[in-house]
């Protein structure tokens, strides 16, 4: 079975998910639950910090394709930092950086939430 672990803090109105291990169709319900939760407690701007994240399935791109939607119509919006290239591939190979902003830094993405035009 894979390891997974999700780190939560928050800075300011923003909510900070720190990926650990490997996200894949087994713990992609773990990731699930998580944003479920913060949707239910009116936490609509959230930050997805990939640093510790070694692996990511098509299970685990699924998680965030089905969530983007409501928490942008909510006025939030999910924002992901920190991939190492093997994760960034994953998601170039797919168009997501045209769908979401990916950013370098979890700084950057704070910063755009607090400051939508930068």
């Amino acid at each position: 079975m894979s390891q997974f672990d999700i780190y939560q803090r928050q800075y300011q109105s923003v909510e900070i998910l720190e990926l650990n291990g490997e996200l894949d169709a087994h713990t992609a319900p773990v990731l699930e639950q998580h944003i479920t939760q913060l949707i239910e407690n009116e936490k609509y701007k959230i930050v997805v910090n990939f640093s510790s994240l070694d692996y990511i399935s098509s299970a685990g791109l699924g998680v965030f394709m089905a969530y983007i939607e409501d928490l942008r119509e909510r006025g939030g919006d999910i924002k992901l930092t920190n991939m190492k290239e093997n994760v960034f591939n994953v998601f170039d190979l797919l168009g997501f950086p045209t769908l979401y902003d990916i950013l370098d830094e979890e700084s950057q993405a704070i910063s755009r939430f607090n400051n939508p035009t930068t």
